[in-house]
């Protein structure tokens, strides 16, 4: 799985001079306001830690285009994620990105087990202008969809699928539809996102279950406040359902700081908590928290 990640910030690395090189030949604006292209989330989408927004991603306007490349690290109690990729946005409309995840198991009994999945993300605004529409309380709002397909779980003896937890399926794809609006004048975001999804832990343990097969609403939240135009700090809140016997599945948070010192690099810092993960299977159940830091290059 590291080989694989390997491979992805090589061709990043490669392609990114060109990618830069080509912003100014077609027209790459950087023409939003700092802050307001989101950040890369825990799935690569253009939005906070764990939750897409409306917004999309890079800081080009309606007749430009922007881009970024992230990298994120998630330290928690018993599990370490590591997040690669990159996202690309069109005429301040359309969306799209890609992003690896490895998940390392660590302090328990599947101490060394791996996990890993790629996450493929489309995403469209459909209505609103999140700064423009100052006027109006129509949020900014768009449609989006992330296709997952697992890589397979490695070194953990005979279980190599999610399949062999009670997962239905290996793969599948969560949809959303993300309201977000930034009120100016008072320096606050508030997004308010709906995902229609069965995946198990983000897709990690698969989709779907022994427990409940049916693909179900969540809800999910940022509120953000901007210290100042470079500074912001803010919260969010993702509900996710529980569809396996082997996994006590509960709802995640975060509480983060985002500092963007120019438009082409932001950092986000937070404390984050995902719930319980395997409990049963790691004869400890207690909430998987700790640090999230995601650092993010683009223009």
């Amino acid at each position: 799985m590291r080989s694989r990640t390997a491979c992805l910030a090589l061709m990043i690395a490669l392609l990114w001079p060109a990618v830069s090189g080509a912003q100014e030949r077609i027209g790459a604006d950087k023409g939003k306001l700092l802050l307001t292209a989101g950040f890369s989330d825990v799935e690569g989408v253009g939005g906070g830690g764990l939750v897409p927004w409306a917004l999309i991603t890079g800081y080009g306007t309606n007749i430009s285009w922007g881009a970024n490349a992230h990298m994120t690290d998630i330290r928690l109690r018993d599990f370490a994620l590591r997040t690669l990729g990159v996202g690309v946005g069109l005429f301040d409309r359309f969306e799209v990105s890609a992003t690896r995840h490895e998940l390392d198991v660590s302090g328990t009994a599947l101490e060394g087990v791996e996990v890993s999945q790629d996450i493929f993300g489309l995403k469209v605004r459909v209505a609103g202008d999140a700064i423009y529409g100052q006027d109006s309380w129509l949020p900014q709002i768009a449609l989006g969809a992330e296709i997952k397909r697992h890589g397979g779980i490695d070194n953990a003896g005979p279980l190599k699928s999610p399949t062999q937890l009670g997962a239905s399926d290996d793969d599948g794809v969560d949809y959303y539809i993300a309201g977000t609006k930034v009120f100016l004048a008072q320096s606050l975001l508030v997004n308010v996102t709906l995902r229609y999804s069965k995946a198990n832990q983000f897709g990690l343990l698969g989709f779907g279950g022994d427990e409940d097969d049916g693909a179900s609403l969540g809800f999910e939240t940022t509120v953000g406040y901007m210290l100042t135009r470079k500074l912001a700090i803010g919260g969010e809140f993702r509900g996710k359902d529980d569809h396996l016997g082997a996994d006590d599945e509960g709802p995640a948070w975060d509480l983060f700081v985002a500092y963007a010192p120019n438009r082409h690099v932001s950092i986000v810092a937070a404390y984050l908590n995902l719930g319980n993960i395997l409990g049963p299977a790691t004869t400890v159940n207690h909430d998987q928290s700790g640090s999230y830091v995601s650092v993010q290059f683009g223009f």
